[in-house]
Order: structure tokens, then C-alpha cells, then sequence
């Protein structure tokens, strides 16, 4: 199993770190266009090995595609990251044309791997990839949700002061501080909903925080986060690597599911081998269909500055 991650800034670096501490590939590529820097990382994380235990081997290239030759799964975290007060929508220019040439060269020399986008605006920039490239759509995967959903789970246990362990809990749609939609409703603890533990109104201070965890982080350190987007990321990749039938939100085409065409946003998939292997219907009430709907709109609104 190789596994390709274009970028080796913190966010790619982390990526890199934790596929490999799961030891389930063989070999993980660490490509950026600043000489010397995707090898350096490379180096660092493999002095690490023997402390970790792992095998897996971690190469660092500088702007050679050719060494990306037959991944599996390739990763695209390439762009520039946000600065506190900046929206990810605010990114679209320039990590539009990053993200359309980097994945053009990996498939290229990866004709059958499947895409995971970290870039941002992230549910734009996997619509992006979409249409400039002629791969089936089930290959190709926005990471968002699964990142939103830790930070959703994050919040849930903190208000419940129970272990991360035993909370459950997903964030559909868009990938944006005002889109992504926490469904509190079907938060669980233990399997029992969070609504016998915690007030109303705690609740929506816990999807009000969700909803504002990137930008809180960046506040905090002075750019975007990326252990929790690393850890994000690898969690999807060894869903496919490995086969595990695991359902992650992510940034899907959407073809009628919930109501909506030619767009990507966030939804339950079943990942596996072939990537997406099936989107999950959620029967969302009134409340839930009208958040879904104002998420699209959004999500679409960015999408119409794309130049394709």
C-alpha cells in the first residue's frame, strides 16, 4: 500500500506521522515544492521509527511526480492555510489553481488512486476536482466532516465531562464556519442521546463551538491546526486501505441524495477498498432538511467563482 501526501507543511506532516505510526503502508510520500523541505520532514519522521514502531517508509520529494508513480491513495493538503479573521472561502483563488495541478500530475502517475482534498475552501476545492478529472466519482473525497466530527465529539465530551470514548456524534454539510451543521439529534452517549445529560441550552453552546473550531484554533496559533486534520485524514485512509467498511462524514458528489445534484458537501459515506462504496441516508427532520438546505446554498455561492 502507498499512500502519496502533496504537502509537507504542518498539516501534511502530520498526515504523514500518524499513517504511519498505524503502520498499515508500506511506504508514504511526502512531496512539496520547496526544496528540500518535503525531505527533510521525511527524514525527521523516520528517525522516529524505532521509537514508534513502525515500518512503514516515509520518502520525502521535492516536486517530483514521478516518485508518486502507482499510490494507491493520494492526499492533498497543498494551499495556502488560513491566517486568523480569513474565512476558508477567502482561499479560493489561489488554492484553486494549486489543487488543479497537483491533482492532474498525481493521477497522472496514479491513474487508479483515489483522492482525498484537505485544501480549502475544502467542499469547492473537491467540486474542483471532480470536474477536471476524468476518474470516477467514487474515488474522489472531501475530508471535512471527518475533522468536524472529532471537534463535534471533542465539544460533546467536555460538556458532558464523560470520556471522549463514550460519545458519539457526526456534522454534516459544508466544511465552513457558518455551513456545517452538528446534529445534536443524534448525538450519543453510550448509545443513550445526549439530550438526558445535557441542557438545551448547553447543547447549542456545544454546536455553536463546533461550528467555530477551526476558527478558534486559528485565533489560538496564528494560522490553521493540524494535528486533529492529520489524525482526520488518516483515520479516511485507513478506512480504504484497509477495507474497514467504516462510515466517516465527508465531501461527496451528490447525484439526488438528500435532495441535491452537481454539488459536493458533507454526508455519512461507508468507506472501503473502492473508496466511497455507498452514501448513507439520514432521515433529518424539518429543522435539520432547512440547515442541509442554507449549507448547499452557501457551498454553491463559492462554487460559482471557480473558474472551469
Amino acid at each position: 500500500m502507498k499512500v502519496t501526501v502533496v504537502g509537507a507543511g504542518a498539516v501534511g506532516a502530520s498526515c504523514a506521522e500518524y499513517i504511519a505510526i498505524k503502520d498499515f503502508a508500506s511506504e508514504v510520500v511526502l512531496l512539496d515544492i520547496k526544496e528540500g523541505f518535503a525531505e527533510g520532514k521525511a527524514m525527521d519522521l523516520m528517525q522516529t521509527a524505532s521509537l514508534n514502531g513502525f515500518d512503514t517508509r516515509i520518502v520525502g520529494v521535492t516536486n517530483d511526480y514521478s516518485k508518486t508513480a502507482d499510490s494507491d491513495i493520494v492526499v492533498v493538503t497543498s494551499g495556502v492555510p488560513r491566517k486568523p479573521g480569513m474565512t476558508r472561502e477567502e482561499l479560493i483563488g489561489t488554492n484553486a489553481n494549486i489543487v488543479k495541478s497537483v491533482t492532474s500530475s498525481l493521477i497522472e502517475h496514479s491513474p487508479n488512486a483515489i483522492v482525498i482534498i484537505v485544501s480549502n475552501p475544502m467542499d469547492t476545492m473537491t467540486y474542483l476536482v471532480h470536474k477536471t478529472l476524468d476518474i470516477p466519482k467514487e474515488r474522489i473525497i472531501g475530508m471535512g466532516g471527518a475533522l468536524d466530527s472529532a471537534r463535534f465529539k471533542y465539544r460533546l465530551a467536555e460538556a458532558l465531562s464523560a470520556p471522549i470514548s463514550d460519545v458519539d456524534g457526526m456534522v454534516i454539510g459544508a466544511h465552513s464556519d457558518v455551513g456545517m451543521i452538528p446534529l445534536t439529534r443524534f448525538a450519543t452517549r453510550n448509545s443513550i442521546p445526549v439530550s438526558k445529560f445535557i441542557k438545551e441550552d448547553r447543547l447549542n453552546q456545544v454546536l455553536e463551538d463546533t461550528k467555530v473550531g477551526g476558527a478558534t484554533l486559528t485565533k489560538l496559533l496564528g494560522t490553521s491546526a493540524w494535528y486533529a486534520p492529520g489524525a482526520a485524514v488518516s483515520g479516511l485512509v485507513q478506512a480504504i486501505a484497509c477495507d474497514q467498511k467504516k462510515i466517516f462524514p465527508c465531501s461527496v458528489m451528490l447525484d439526488g441524495e438528500y435532495g441535491e445534484k452537481d454539488i459536493c458537501i458533507g454526508v455519512p459515506v461507508v468507506l472501503g477498498k473502492n473508496g466511497i462504496e455507498k452514501i448513507v441516508s439520514l432521515e433529518l427532520n424539518d429543522k435539520e432538511k432547512e440547515a442541509f438546505k442554507t449549507s448547499v446554498e452557501g457551498v454553491r455561492k463559492v462554487n460559482s467563482l471557480l473558474e472551469l
